[in-house]
Parts: structure tokens; sequence; C-alpha cells
């Protein structure tokens, strides 16, 4: 613990209003949002954390959402997202930092307050925001991988996302089952770990909310047989583990560069070894040979699932400890909050 940071500011967290925070079951960015203000919190923090009124927090919780606009059909989602983005601006002034995970929605009100905004970037969605994130280039930013920035911008540091550690014990022995877990979207590749399952003779436990209707229908749906191939839908912790408890490994086949990939920490936390596509952050996620391994395309997969037996389970949970925990995660943010402390200090004088 660096003895040196100071914890005697007012950090407002503002969280996405898709669901609750922490999620029920999806929601990447909110469970990320999530574990930085616990962590926060038990650190000492004096934490405001901006989120849907249902959500379930240590941390002062300010709300004008009752509910996620992903889990009540009668909130129309734009309405949601710039009221709860402004009622956090409007109370910046008692704040010492506002550390935003609202993409680049949030950043066109950073110039209008005093308080100086910090913005982790979960991901570029499409070149289409890119306009937003460069005339806002001077903000402070977090990326969530080194794999995943863009140039130009301010970053100030990379700070891997953290999940706890206390929800998906150790499964020691694990199962034959290949799983999935994640968004039903040709982003995902669930397609191609269809086709890991067909040519390695093993069966696929796929788990996830439907993004891409079409695709599941045209590519995934008709696979289906709820005995070699099964779709469960989406699911909260207690699924995931029961999922890892059966597992031999997951399969995460993305086909384009991965922005973290919370799923992948998630199962190496369970001992549950990734075998996912060499894109983006996985090869910062997952230690090749030694957590899991990474591919290029489907004969590489299948015969990575030939090799699982090299992979220790409880090396895996412990690269997760040292690298992905909460504590790891926090520790990293109360250096950029203290640097950017500095920073604005410096500007007063």
């Amino acid at each position: 613990m660096n003895s040196m940071i100071k914890r005697d500011k007012r950090v407002a967290v503002l969280s996405p209003v898709a669901w609750r925070t922490p999620p029920r079951q999806y929601g990447a960015w909110e469970t990320v949002a999530s574990n930085i203000t616990e962590g926060l919190v038990a650190r000492g923090w004096d934490v405001t954390l901006f989120a849907s009124r249902d959500s379930v927090t240590r941390a002062h919780l300010h709300a004008v959402v009752d509910k996620g606009y992903e889990e009540d059909p009668a909130v129309d989602p734009k309405v949601a997202e710039y009221l709860h983005i402004s009622e956090a601006f409007e109370h910046a002034a008692e704040f010492d930092l506002l550390h935003s995970h609202y993409d680049f929605m949030a950043l066109t009100y950073s110039r209008l307050v005093k308080t100086p905004v910090l913005t982790t970037i979960h991901g570029f969605s499409s070149p289409k925001i890119m306009p937003v994130y460069q005339k806002y280039r001077d903000r402070y930013f977090v990326s969530i991988s080194d794999s995943d920035r863009a140039s130009g911008l301010n970053y100030l540091a990379t700070v891997h996302n953290g999940i706890d550690l206390s929800l998906y014990p150790l499964q020691e022995r694990g199962g034959d089952d290949l799983i999935f877990l994640g968004r039903i979207h040709p982003d995902k590749g669930v397609h191609l770990a269809i086709e890991v399952a067909r040519l390695s003779g093993r069966r696929l436990i796929i788990a996830g909310i439907i993004q891409d209707e079409a695709y599941f229908c045209e590519q995934v749906r008709p696979h289906l047989d709820d005995q070699n191939i099964r779709y469960i839908g989406p699911v909260g912790v207690p699924g995931k583990n029961e999922l890892f408890a059966r597992a031999r490994a997951l399969l995460h086949l993305n086909t384009i560069p991965e922005r973290f990939g919370l799923v992948l920490a998630e199962a190496n936390a369970g001992g549950v070894p990734v075998i996912a596509m060499d894109l983006g952050s996985c090869r910062e996620v997952i230690k090749d040979g030694q957590t899991g391994f990474l591919v290029n395309n489907v004969k590489q997969a299948v015969q990575a699932l030939g090799r699982i037996s090299e992979i220790d389970r409880r090396a895996c949970r412990r690269r997760v400890h040292e690298c992905f925990s909460i504590d790891t995660m926090v520790e990293a943010y109360e250096r950029v909050y203290s640097t950017i402390f500095e920073l604005e200090a410096r500007k007063q004088r």
C-alpha cells in the first residue's frame, strides 16, 4: 500500500444506467464501476456512486433513474442517460474528482465544471464517436488495456479491470464441458465456439444475452439440440460458478480485438483455462501456456483443447489475484488520482 496516498478527497463515480450497479447478470461497465467504488470505500475514500436507484453499494448512492433502461422497457434510454449524466455534473462542485465510466457522452460536460474529470475508456464502440474524444483529447483518460488505445488522447495510465475474487471460488477439478459466456454477437465468435465443439466432440454450453437476434437465429439456433450444444440464456454469478464447476475450458474466440474481456479473468479466477483468439487484450489477460492458450483459428483452438491438462488451475487463480483483483485495480487508480490532484494543484500555483 502506498502510504503517501491521501484519501481525504471526495470522489464521485459515474456508472452507466443500462443495468443496475452491480448488474444482476450482464453489465461489464457497471461491474467495473461497482468494483472500483467498493474498493475505494474499503480503503477509506469518501465516495458517491451515481447509478440507478436500485443499485447496491456501501458508498453514498445518488440516483435520479429508478432502474436500468435495459431492465425497464417503459424508460427511454436517452432520457435516462441525460438525466443521469447531467445530475452528476450539476453536483460536480461537491467533489474533488469525478470518475466517469460513461463513454463519450459525459465528456461533453467536462469543460463546464471546475472539478477534474477522469474517464475510463471501456472501449470505442464505433469510429463515429471518435470526434468527441478528439475534441476533448486534453482531458484525463485511463485505458483498460494497452491494446485498446486511440492516438492523441491524454492517457495517464493503463489500469486493467479488477474482479471480486470472493465471488468466484476455485473449482479445482472442473468437468468436461466447453463453455461460452458473453454477448451473443458475431464479435464474440459464438459460431466459432460451436465449430470447435463439433470438431472436438465435446458439449458446449452457451450463456449470455442475445445482442444480435439475426445472428442468433442464423448461426446459433440451428445448432442447438439441448444435448451437445445448449443455450441457457444470461446468468448471474451463481450461474457462472455452476458453469465453471463443469467446465474443461472457456472458449472466447473473439473476431475483433478484445477491449479487456472481464469473463476471461472471472473464468481464470474459478480455475478455468481459457482458449482465446490472440486479438487485442487477450494477450494481456491470458498468459499463453499458463492460464490458457492464445490461438488464431478454429483448428488451433481444437489443438489447444488437447493440451488443457497442462494448465494448473491454481496458477490461473494466482495470476488473477496478482493482476486482476479489486485491490490491484484500486491501488492503480489511487496512483492516477494522486497524479490528477498534483496536476490540478500545479494549475493553482
